[in-house]
């Protein structure tokens, strides 16, 4: 059993399922399982994970703004789910730029809207909140950032992250704190990469889309180093985090980093040299094309200080830098080559996910 059972029959929302990591998340909750219940403003991106997996016809769906408080508070109500796993966001850093307002509304007062709808239930309810590792003060250190150290940014996306960050614990202070119905814990991670990713301005997508196109993808930052996981790594701690808090009230109101091992950080073009040798590339200057002009801020370095996940819930990442990488690769090379139905191979994916973790001793796949 994965995640000790907890998630069988259960009833699940998702903020924010139509984007890439909820779809992640969908497929595995629905493999777990539970019943999803779904909730986002739109499908965020031509192609779409969420559309080509089908997962629409799988779970029962909402259109809706997480700022729209009423109609999202009378859906919590009307669903009345055991969790919720709040992902909703505006998270493209660059859009942040063009339309900051909406950044700050959507991650800071959208986080809010689903604590203020979830305040006075009657129903006993485990909410994550998942927030972004770009939510930590980011003087670019060396060592891992911590889950006591300050939070704040130079940027609107940072200072949108930061900001939820602020008020979520306010809430939690002022209300969650002191009762016992209503478990929340706070998750933060970054650099998600995987297969069915195809948001602007994310390296891999735009790997993926020139190669698709055979032109060499332009790069920004070569050198940019970031702690890259696979999508389910971070997945698998908020799942990890949901059930601790479903057995037990001890990590109520807790904040977690989910990141990757040391050995997973890269630089931005040692990712493109290595997916380009998955892809068969022989000659680097037919893969990628260095791009002078950057036209906005981006941190040179940025990563996570797991311990506190380690020791409160013995998790770890699970995959290696290798084999991120082809699983990744291999996922879209079977897009590419035109599958009609992309939940086979997210399933797959999954599958062979959960028997390394159960090989490798993760306590959540021992259960």
């Amino acid at each position: 059993m994965m995640f000790n059972n907890v998630y069988c029959g259960k009833k699940v929302l998702i903020t924010g399922n139509t984007g890439f990591k909820g779809s992640w998340l969908t497929e595995w909750l629905l493999r777990l399982g539970a019943t999803v219940v779904g909730y986002s403003i739109d499908i965020p991106t031509t192609p779409s994970m969420f559309e080509d997996s089908s997962l629409e016809s799988r779970i029962k769906h909402y259109f809706g703004d997480v700022r729209d408080y009423p109609l999202l508070k009378g859906i919590i109500d009307l669903e009345k789910p055991d969790f919720i796993f709040h992902l909703a966001a505006q998270a493209i850093v660059s859009v942040s730029y063009d339309e900051p307002v909406e950044t700050i509304s959507t991650n800071a007062i959208g986080s809010i809207n689903v604590l203020e709808a979830v305040r006075r239930i009657d129903w006993p309810c485990i909410v994550i909140m998942i927030t972004s590792d770009k939510a930590y003060d980011n003087v670019e250190w060396v060592w891992g950032y911590r889950e006591t150290d300050a939070v704040g940014g130079n940027d609107i996306y940072s200072g949108s992250k930061g900001a939820a960050e602020v008020l979520i614990n306010c809430y939690l202070k002022s209300f969650f704190l002191k009762q016992d119905l209503v478990r929340v814990g706070i998750g933060r991670a970054g650099n998600v990469i995987g297969g069915g990713d195809w948001a602007k301005d994310r390296i891999v997508v735009d790997i993926m889309r020139s190669w698709s196109k055979g032109v060499p993808v332009k790069i920004r930052s070569p050198q940019a180093t970031r702690p890259w996981q696979h999508v389910l790594e971070p997945l698998s701690g908020y799942l990890n985090l949901g059930m601790k808090l479903y057995e037990s009230n001890s990590l109520n109101g807790e904040a977690f980093n989910f990141g990757p091992r040391t050995e997973q950080n890269r630089t931005v073009v040692e990712l493109l040299q290595d997916l380009a040798k998955q892809w068969g590339f022989d000659d680097m200057g037919n893969a990628y094309q260095v791009v002078d002009s950057i036209p906005f801020h981006e941190a040179g370095l940025l990563k996570l200080n797991c311990d506190k996940a380690m020791f409160y819930m013995k998790w770890e990442a699970n995959l290696s830098y290798a084999e991120t990488v082809e699983f990744i690769s291999n996922w879209y090379k079977v897009y590419f080559d035109g599958a009609k139905d992309l939940s086979l191979v997210t399933l797959d994916q999954l599958g062979k996910y959960e028997a390394l973790a159960k090989n490798r001793g993760r306590s959540w796949a021992l259960n």
